[in-house]
């Protein structure tokens, strides 16, 4: 039989979980529910590490946006919708998801789309196009920002697009 947690135990076992990475109160909260421990402690664990600044949801945001964006290669979309999945407060994820310019999302999806148009078999520029837009899309890149990418990336690379000798 699985022994209880105690209200300390999970205290503890939080705050090191927390001083070791970034977490959400969400995440917290689950895995209390999962502990089974009351409603009431859980609420006092919880003001304890926020109190405390073990947990932070706009610094656990800051800290997911910038990974998923620089690390992973997330648009605004698929990030939006993770915080979301993770019950960040509406205000912070726009609030953090508005301090990403639109420059940092064209510099991560510009060297992504040209390798992807190198990989990409197309019969014609119209087709090729419209599975780059599709691939970017499902990254959860914005229409706009895919565009802009895909017009700059035209004028400069016209020579990618031009078969060589080895095709």
């Amino acid at each position: 039989m699985k022994k209880q947690k105690t209200e300390q135990d999970a205290y503890l076992t939080l705050a090191a979980l927390c001083a070791q990475a970034e977490h959400c109160q969400w995440e917290m909260t689950e895995k209390m529910r999962r502990w089974e421990l009351s409603d009431e402690a859980q609420a006092r664990v919880m003001e304890r590490l926020t109190r405390e600044r073990y947990v932070d949801d706009e610094r656990y945001a800051r800290a997911f946006v910038n990974d998923k964006v620089r690390y992973n290669k997330w648009g605004r979309r698929k990030v939006e919708q993770a915080l979301w999945a993770k019950h960040i407060d509406e205000d912070i994820r726009q609030r953090v998801l508005d301090e990403v310019t639109d420059e940092e999302y064209l510099r991560v999806l510009r060297p992504l789309l040209q390798q992807k148009r190198r990989t990409t078999k197309a019969p014609d520029e119209y087709t090729l196009n419209r599975k780059l837009v599709q691939f970017a899309l499902s990254h959860g890149f914005t229409f706009d920002i895919i565009r802009q990418c895909l017009d700059v990336e035209d004028d400069i690379d016209e020579t990618d697009a031009l078969p060589t000798a080895d095709d």
